[in-house]
């Protein structure tokens, strides 16, 4: 049975930072992408960052772009985002995800795993 479990969310001032982290069991984690999303009070669930199963390879949303982090430790089941320059417009919940292949996909559909999610608030 995987599981996924972020941690990290708060409060945080316009222009601070945050890192997110997401520690995942059940399937061989080195297998598989993982993905960032969020997802804010009546919007959609949004990616904002992929990393593939190496980590070689990484997406950000055009919003995050150069501000945001995303990385993984496969020795240690984690993967990571950090946040800097955050925004108002950052608010929302955070979601990790795994997806069912080495290479990340962009959508939420792709990904049949998810987390509970952490807040992310962000005051002007």
């Amino acid at each position: 049975q995987v599981q996924l479990v972020e941690s990290g969310g708060g409060l945080v001032q316009a222009g601070g930072s945050l890192r997110l982290s997401c520690a995942a069991s059940g399937r061989t984690f080195s297998s598989y992408a993982m993905g960032w999303f969020r997802q804010a009070p009546g919007k959609e669930r949004d990616i904002v960052a992929a990393i593939s199963r190496s980590g070689v390879s990484t997406y950000y949303a055009d919003s995050v772009k150069g501000r945001f982090t995303i990385s993984r430790d496969n020795a240690r089941n984690m993967v990571y985002l950090q946040m800097n320059s955050l925004k108002p417009e950052d608010t929302a919940v955070y979601y990790c995800a795994q997806g069912q292949a080495s290479y990340y996909r962009l959508g939420a559909l792709e990904y049949p795993y998810w987390g509970q999610g952490t807040q992310v608030t962000v005051s002007s």
